[in-house]
């Protein structure tokens, strides 16, 4: 029996508002941003070994999947949920998830947050209509008729227009050639774009060429942004954190610079939840004199995520013979089953002295630390060799996104 597949499109671009569902406890939201941190952590842990500068948005395949997931039953709910770290029922996740989108959209936020969520499904296939209303309220996800069936092309066409609308044309293709065909059923689709002005821009006067360590033994020149100001440090061992909050302090991007040339992938493979935690938990005000260069990080390709999703133990969900999507379409030839064939996500991040563009992520306003001694010598901050950067909500803790600068003179 072949299943007909279900694509998801991670895109990392914005999530419309949508009809409130009940509201769900501060603690409930929290707990949902603490599994998809845990989920996305492990799963960029499976990525690093790619070399490059990367960029994911963890809240955008959390989001992508859980749609997925709102509709599947049985053991194949069961491993996804798993994976994806989720408590609860899929009503009580999809209330935590509604509301911590319409929180971090919020207009009176001095930011720029959008979050975007579609669903494009073949135009003569029915879907559950439980499943479609719900996935609307929670989501704002409405169901957008197309033609898999004989114009697959032109339905990858609409998708990637789409994305590219709500991303300010920072997605681009975000479905490639052949990434849907005549046997796609529906495609979930995640955006997220957030335009955030750090709270103490950069001088341009004070970004002048500065070198930059790719190795112990390789350097180059590139444009680095300099600025001495009272800021939130933590030391741990192996590295120096430091975070840079946006106007409004709902959000910040936190710096995680291993203390060695070559820490960076000791310090990726021991980054997981529990670990972030507890350097957040170490931040305090200092002084600090940063250098960090401007850089931005544009990949030419979406990455497919199915087989790392197999990987960390989602493969029914994959699987054409036993996966099982009744709640989304519960058609009479079981030939017609739903299961997932592909995942694509692609992000965008560029950072300036003005702050932080992004589309595919969610973001962090940290507090203000408040003031250091007048006279305490500035600690010496250099983001001069390889780095984490990580957007994080301030208040649930949720990451937005993350990745790594390998090489800023790169995209």
């Amino acid at each position: 029996m072949d299943s007909r597949l279900l694509a998801l499109v991670l895109a990392a671009v914005p999530l419309a508002a949508s009809p409130a569902p009940p509201e769900a406890p501060m603690e409930d939201v929290q707990r949902f941003a603490k599994g998809s941190n845990a989920f996305g952590l492990d799963l960029y842990r499976r990525l690093a070994p790619t070399p490059g500068n990367q960029v994911v948005s963890p809240a955008s395949v959390t989001t992508g999947l859980a749609m997925a997931w709102g509709g599947a039953q049985g053991e194949t709910a069961l491993h996804m949920k798993r994976v994806l770290r989720f408590e609860g029922t899929p009503a009580a996740v999809m209330r935590s998830a509604g509301q911590l989108s319409r929180q971090l959209v919020d207009p009176a936020r001095p930011i720029v947050f959008r979050i975007a969520n579609r669903l494009f499904g073949e135009k003569s296939f029915r879907f559950e209509t439980a499943y479609l209303e719900a996935t609307r309220a929670a989501y704002g996800a409405a169901l957008e008729p197309v033609d898999f069936r004989t114009a697959a092309e032109g339905a990858r066409g609409l998708i990637n227009g789409w994305v590219e609308a709500q991303t300010e044309k920072r997605i681009l293709d975000v479905v490639p050639a052949g990434g849907v065909n005549g046997e796609t059923r529906l495609v979930l689709v995640n955006a997220i774009y957030f335009l955030g002005d750090w709270l103490h821009p950069f001088e341009k006067e004070a970004t002048f060429a500065a070198p930059f360590h790719l190795s112990e033994r390789e350097k180059r020149d590139v444009p680095t942004m300099h600025r001495t100001e009272t800021l939130r440090l933590a030391r741990r061992p192996g590295l120096m954190a430091l975070e840079l909050p946006y106007k409004g302090r709902q959000l910040s991007m936190l710096v995680l610079l291993p203390d060695a040339i070559s820490g960076l992938p000791s310090l990726e493979a021991s980054l997981g939840a529990e670990t972030l935690d507890a350097i957040v938990a170490a931040l305090a005000p200092a002084r600090v004199a940063v250098a960090l260069p401007k850089y931005e990080v544009d990949p030419l390709e979406s990455l497919s995520l199915g087989d790392v999703l197999v990987a960390m133990g989602m493969g029914l969900a994959f699987d054409r013979q036993k996966a099982d999507f009744t709640g989304i379409a519960n058609p009479k030839d079981p030939r017609d089953r739903l299961a997932i064939g592909r995942v694509f996500h692609k992000a965008f991040v560029k950072v300036d002295e003005k702050g932080t563009e992004a589309a595919a992520a969610t973001a962090v306003t940290m507090l203000r630390a408040g003031a250091a001694p007048p006279r305490e010598e500035p600690v010496p901050f250099r983001a001069d060799h390889p780095f984490l950067f990580v957007i994080r909500d301030n208040a649930t803790g949720l990451i937005v996104f993350m990745g790594r600068v390998a090489d800023p003179s790169l995209r």
